[in-house]
Order: C-alpha cells, then sequence, then structure tokens
C-alpha cells in the first residue's frame, strides 16, 4: 500500500486542471446572444413599423448586424466591468471572465473590434444618424449604467433602462434617416417594461445581489417594497402599451393582443406580490420576455394585415 507523504499538504495539493472550453464559445458568452437577439427583433420591427412596405433587404441585413455587434460590445464591456461582482454571484459565477478563461485585456481587444466593426456597416448600411445613436446607447450602458448607476442607486434599473430600450428606434432610423414620435412611444413601452423584468429577477437573487454589494431594490428596501413595484410598473405598461391604439399607429389586433398580454402580467404580478413566493418570480421574469416578443409581434402583424382603422388626421412629422 502506497504511503502519504508527509510534506503534503492540502493546500500544496494540485487539482487536475479542468478542460478549458472552445475559446469561440466564451467569446460568444461574453455578447449575451439571447438579450442582442431581443434587442434586434424590436430593432427589426421597428424599421418594418417605419415603413409602409418591407424595409429593403441590404437595410435589413446589414444594418440590425450593425446594431447586433454594437450590442455585443457593450455586453462584452458589461462582463469586463462587472468581473468582480460575477464571481460572486451564482447566476454569473461561471462567465468567462470570473473562470478566467479569458483576459480582460482579451474581452476589451474584442469589445472594441466589435464596436469598430458595427459602427462601419451602420455608417455603410444605415446612416450617421443611426451610428450615433447606437454608439451612444453603448456607452450609455456600459459606462453610465454598468459603472455607475448600478452601484449608485437602486433605481439603477429604471434609469439606465433608457439605453436597452434603444434598439426599436435604431430601426426606424437606419431606414429612414429620422427621429418619430412614434419610435419614441416603441421605446417607451421597452421603458416602462424594463423595471418589472429586471426586478423580478433581482427578487429571486436577492441574496446574490446582496453578497455582491448592489443596491438593487430588494436590498435596498425590500422584498415587499419590490413585490409592490413591479404590480405597480406592470400597470403602467399595461397603460403604455396602448398608446400606440390611442394615437392611430396600431389597429384592432394589437390592441387585442395587448389587453391579453397585459392583463396575465397583471395577473402574475398580483400573484406575485399576494403569495410572496420566488417562485413566482421566476414566473414573472420568464413571462415578461414572452410578452415583449409576442406584443411586437402583434404590432407588426397588425402593421401589414389590418392598418389602423383611426385616420392620422395630426399625424406627427419626424423630429
Amino acid at each position: 500500500m502506497a504511503q502519504l507523504n508527509p510534506m503534503v499538504t492540502p493546500a500544496t495539493i494540485e487539482l487536475p486542471a479542468v478542460p478549458p472550453q472552445s475559446p469561440w464559445r466564451d467569446y460568444l458568452a461574453l455578447c449575451k446572444p439571447g438579450v442582442v437577439a431581443l434587442m434586434i427583433l424590436t430593432s427589426i420591427i421597428g424599421m418594418c413599423l417605419a415603413l409602409p412596405i418591407l424595409p429593403p433587404l441590404e437595410k435589413l441585413l446589414f444594418a440590425n448586424l450593425g446594431i447586433a455587434l454594437c450590442a455585443a460590445a457593450a455586453a462584452t464591456l458589461n462582463h469586463v466591468i462587472d468581473r468582480h461582482i460575477d464571481a460572486k454571484m451564482a447566476r454569473t459565477e461561471k462567465r468567462p471572465l470570473p473562470q478566467q478563461r479569458l483576459s480582460s485585456a482579451n474581452a476589451l481587444t474584442f469589445a472594441a473590434v466589435l464596436a469598430i466593426i458595427g459602427t462601419s456597416l451602420l455608417l455603410a448600411f444605415a446612416n450617421p444618424l443611426t451610428a450615433a445613436l447606437t454608439l451612444s446607447a453603448l456607452l450609455g450602458y456600459a459606462v453610465i449604467y454598468t459603472a455607475w448607476l448600478k452601484h449608485a442607486t437602486p433605481q439603477n434599473i429604471v434609469i439606465g433602462g433608457l439605453s436597452g430600450a434603444v434598439p426599436p428606434l435604431l430601426g426606424w432610423t437606419a431606414v429612414t434617416g429620422a427621429v418619430h414620435p412614434h419610435a419614441l412611444l416603441l421605446m417607451l413601452i421597452i421603458f416602462a417594461w424594463t423595471p418589472p423584468h429586471f426586478w423580478a429577477l433581482a427578487l429571486e437573487r436577492r441574496e446574490e445581489y446582496a453578497r455582491a454589494e448592489v443596491p438593487m431594490l430588494p436590498v435596498t428596501h425590500g422584498e415587499a417594497y419590490t413585490r409592490l413595484h413591479i404590480l405597480l410598473y406592470t400597470l403602467l405598461l399595461w397603460a403604455v402599451s396602448l398608446l400606440p391604439f390611442a394615437v392611430g399607429q396600431s389597429g384592432g389586433l394589437y390592441l387585442l393582443a395587448a389587453l391579453l398580454l397585459g392583463a396575465v402580467y397583471c395577473g402574475l404580478a398580483l400573484a406575485l406580490l399576494r403569495r410572496r413566493d420566488r417562485r413566482m418570480a421566476r414566473w414573472n421574469f420568464n413571462y415578461s420576455i414572452i410578452y415583449l416578443g409576442l406584443l411586437f409581434a402583434a404590432m407588426l402583424a397588425d402593421h401589414y394585415l389590418f392598418p389602423p382603422s383611426l385616420p392620422l388626421l395630426l399625424a406627427p412629422k419626424a423630429l
């Protein structure tokens, strides 16, 4: 029987190395592809709603690719800035930077390349306005929200949500070259959607945010306060979602979808307030993603299949 070496202590034992993950998978993870995909969905819908016909295929493909690459650059910068926080949270501890599968320098270089290519595509296939707005959103998310607001105030997601609400506006300006009130209304829907969406996740992960010392609303004001505000913001979102019909931007199909989807969302928020069950927070979070996708899909279907019945007598001009 082999004898143990008395000079070997637990501290000196080297554990077997974990097989590295494919580098391309790590770089893809930095891009947060699920989040970017939802943003591009709303950007495409912004493009389609801006025109009475389908947008040109060239703009549809390459302008959205540019927006996607810039959004991926912002997500990568978020990974770099939040790498120490990510290491303290179960939801994010296996990301490439906390696991040291990629270095911060590599991630920053990757973000710079994505931003340069994305901006170049927007200048070539869209217009300078869209490129400028996209870069502003990138800096707003990576610098103003991630590096400052996220650690400064429990209202971080309310204020910082403006950057995440920009994609429909970017899609609109990419095909028109101008900012229009209807595009701002699309932004307003996502802006109102962001707090109840993110607070549901923060509610479920309250201990992790507390351990990471991030002042999310459940950490600073408690769970009951957060549940109430999720309900209030969901009601606000329901009201805001009806505005496209009210101003004649969308018709009856969209109105029906907005009423039904909003009723379900408010019902889940009310159940979250009453039951005080964290599993309901996960239900709210998951449904919020389904809600936004279906709401904008209904708006798109309404735009092409059932034009608004209300005449736009006072149709607002581009700003």
